[in-house]
């Protein structure tokens, strides 16, 4: 079998941070918004929602794969699949708001995803 230097767990763990960061990043740019339109002109950058989104995106994937590999389990990574797909949808969105619901639906489905990986993995979290 072939050796993985970062255990699927902790890169679940990681992944599950940095949706939890691009979730932040939606609220908070939503409030901030509302609130102060000065600061939407960065926080509400397409840039920074695109390249976060695909970072997240890319180390989700690869978390979700390595735990098949390791447990074998098809589950969590087609409910982190799920997830994946919805938040690739939003990277398609107009950016009026619309992007901000699927991409926080999108990382809801995907850190379900990983818990369920965990969970196969025996790690729990």
């Amino acid at each position: 079998m072939l050796q993985l230097s970062i255990p699927t767990v902790r890169l679940d763990r990681i992944a599950m941070g940095i949706s939890g960061l691009c979730l932040v990043h939606c609220l908070a740019t939503a409030i901030l918004l509302a609130i102060v339109s000065a600061a939407g002109g960065f926080l509400g950058a397409h840039i920074i929602h695109e390249v976060g989104l695909t970072l997240a995106m890319i180390l989700a994937a690869v978390a979700l794969g390595r735990g098949v590999l390791e447990h074998g389990f098809m589950m969590p990574s087609a409910v982190g699949g799920l997830g994946l797909g919805v938040m690739a949808g939003a990277l398609t969105l107009p950016h009026d708001g619309s992007e901000a619901l699927y991409t926080i639906v999108g990382v809801m489905i995907v850190a379900l995803g990983h818990r369920l990986n965990g969970i196969a993995a025996d790690g729990g979290f």
